[in-house]
């Protein structure tokens, strides 16, 4: 008997992977987007439903031991009203209901931190509303903000995560990993992610073979395929390519020249701020955050830490923990980008999912 889950707002399967590498049994999951529900299939398998969850029954989704998903971040300027019209609105609430209805033995629920901070109209922390709704239901709830990259993930990626259980605490996993490597594992770099993968390619649809053997345990974990896919070489205009020849590894738009003809950069280079804009990855420490905008240069720090390019989908999948055999079905370039920089990393998952084991168990 393995221990069941139902996923919800699933996305491309970051949180799943995590969890069925920890051997659970995802029975269902949904999402309303055609291009992940697709991805995850091929992945993962055909128990999702590309649906509306605001459109469905919930009293068909099935029992389970666990309900893992988070839903997507534009509901909480509202969520605390339970009136509102917009139904990004509502998705927080009907997580809730949906776990009413499940009654699982546990739940994670996973968001941006910027939760921590979100009111509704009335002025009230919508964290502080989910916390009671959550304890009016039967569930005791921890809260966390963990960052990816404090257990092995290269990747500075923080993440609110929340996890309910009846009537027990869950503790959280302790870091692997730090910055400096004192007493703990020195986080995972970029060069340490990346440096095995051969020379991307222009054809989105083809592959290459890799360059040499796994140089370390990350290569390791992620090599799970005798092909590279998803490798090709991100469009560049004539202008971004002059802006990232000039970028110099961790530095941004301050190394660009004064006479681009670029208004946003003369005006980042005159104020400051958004320090990773045009930003070049350093070889020796993590990345930023993935966003679901990495075949830009403009928004985030997503030039490659060596080549005068972008990073591909494959080393954006990389630096999420993805492993190499993980394809992506997707009908547009931007349907790619959001599966990739929407999801959870599934290492950082299946952290969550090695610890929440033991409490499941004792059940």
């Amino acid at each position: 008997m393995g221990i069941n889950v139902v996923s919800l707002f699933s996305g491309g399967g970051g949180l799943d992977l995590g969890f069925v590498s920890e051997g659970y049994n995802v029975i269902w999951a949904i999402d309303n987007n055609r291009n992940a529900v697709e991805t995850y299939k091929t992945n993962i398998g055909n128990h999702i439903i590309c649906a509306d969850i605001n459109r469905m029954d919930i009293s068909k989704i099935p029992h389970a031991d666990v309900v893992i998903g988070g839903p997507p971040c534009q509901s909480f300027s509202l969520a605390g009203n339970r009136n509102v019209e917009d139904e990004r609105g509502q998705l927080v609430w009907k997580y809730i209901h949906i776990i009413e209805q499940v009654k699982p033995k546990a739940f994670v629920f996973e968001n941006v931190t910027g939760l921590l901070s979100a009111k509704n109209a009335q002025g009230e922390k919508i964290i502080e509303l989910l916390k009671v709704a959550f304890k009016n239901i039967g569930y005791t709830i921890e809260q966390q903000v963990m960052n990816a990259a404090d257990y092995g993930i290269p990747q500075r990626r923080k993440r609110v995560i929340i996890v309910g259980l009846k009537d027990k605490k869950f503790v959280f996993p302790k870091p692997t990993h730090s910055e400096d490597g004192i007493h703990l594992k020195r986080y995972v770099s970029v060069e340490e992610a990346l440096g095995d993968l051969p020379e991307a390619i222009r054809d989105e649809s083809g592959h290459v073979e890799y360059s040499m053997p796994p140089q370390n345990e990350y290569q390791r974990y992620v090599r799970r395929s005798v092909k590279v896919t998803e490798h090709f070489m991100p469009q560049m205009s004539e202008l971004d390519e002059y802006i990232v020849s000039h970028v110099k590894p961790g530095g941004n738009y301050r190394d660009i020249p004064a006479d681009v003809n670029s208004s946003r950069i003369k005006r980042l280079q005159r104020d400051g701020g958004h320090t990773t804009c045009y930003g070049r990855l350093s070889p020796d420490k993590p990345s930023y955050t993935i966003n679901t905008y990495f075949n830009r240069p403009n928004v985030g720090c997503n030039i490659h830490y060596k080549a005068d390019r972008l990073i591909t989908v494959r080393e954006a999948l990389r630096l999420q923990s993805f492993p190499d055999d993980y394809v992506i079905v997707s009908s547009s370039k931007q349907g790619r980008n959001l599966i990739v920089g929407n999801a959870v990393p599934p290492m950082l998952a299946g952290v969550i999912a090695h610890e929440l084991k033991h409490y499941i168990e004792e059940e």
